[in-house]
């Protein structure tokens, strides 16, 4: 038996989530069923980030103890020649056994993006969440530094959410913007670990101070409130994406 560890590209629009559900099509169960098929066996995979429905992954990572004996770019053409052209395997290594995609991951690093014009252009409609009116892209980066650091968020985290701890350590993160397309705004944030929706809810938060709906000092009075109710919507999963796992 070896251990294989898995870099995952995915366009989540049409499927579940990552998690295997009874209804619908997840990424995990395209993976497991693909390497099923190698296998010629059931198998589980496990990711290291259970992405929502709708939410991408251009360095979602997985593990998996298998028994066959082909190389890594070998096994590699096998996945894909079977996976949806939405999602791709990007990489195939052999670790260490102790190696667990989930467990043994230090931070993850997400980024957020949005389209801040009067239209979307049709090839980025899916990954972007459409803001027509323009944002102070300045008070978001004001108010988005008091997230950063060890904090409880529990504000930021989805209602009737898991029970479990709500501290997590948050940094570097960033609002970054590219001269040559103004439209294209991109939030950047790394972390030790994520509650559910919380990059979302934070988005959606920072958000509104960028509309003028809420000032930048709101944010920090939201992290020390822990309602959820006092944050902003969680904003859709369209423009989120899993950028990469560090070990």
């Amino acid at each position: 038996m070896r251990t294989l560890k898995l870099t995952v590209q995915y366009d989540g629009t049409d499927f579940v989530g990552w998690q295997r559900q009874d209804a619908g099509v997840s990424i995990q169960g395209l993976i497991e069923d693909a390497l099923a098929r190698i296998e010629g066996r059931a198998v589980t995979v496990h990711g290291a980030g259970r992405t929502d429905a709708g939410v991408h992954a251009l360095g979602q990572v997985a593990s998996v103890r298998v028994a066959n004996a082909l190389d890594a770019q070998t096994l590699r053409r096998a996945f894909n020649a079977t996976l949806p052209e939405t999602v791709r395997v990007a990489d195939v290594a052999d670790v260490a056994d102790a190696f667990h995609a989930r467990f043994s991951a230090r931070a993850k690093t997400y980024e957020y993006r949005l389209w801040n014009g009067p239209f979307v252009p049709p090839f980025v409609r899916r990954y972007v969440w459409h803001i027509p009116p323009p944002l102070d892209v300045d008070a978001m980066r004001a108010a988005a530094a008091a997230l950063e650091g060890e904090h409880d968020f529990a504000a930021f985290r989805t209602l009737g959410g898991a029970a479990g701890p709500t501290v997590r350590r948050v940094g570097p993160l960033s609002w970054n913007t590219n001269s040559a397309d103004p439209a294209s705004i991109v939030f950047a944030i790394t972390g030790d670990g994520f509650l559910r929706h919380m990059v979302r809810t934070m988005v959606g938060t920072l958000v509104d101070v960028g509309l003028h709906r809420r000032p930048a000092a709101d944010v920090a009075r939201i992290l020390e409130s822990r309602d959820r109710s006092r944050a902003g919507v969680t904003a859709p999963p369209s423009g989120l994406f899993l950028v990469g796992v560090h070990y």
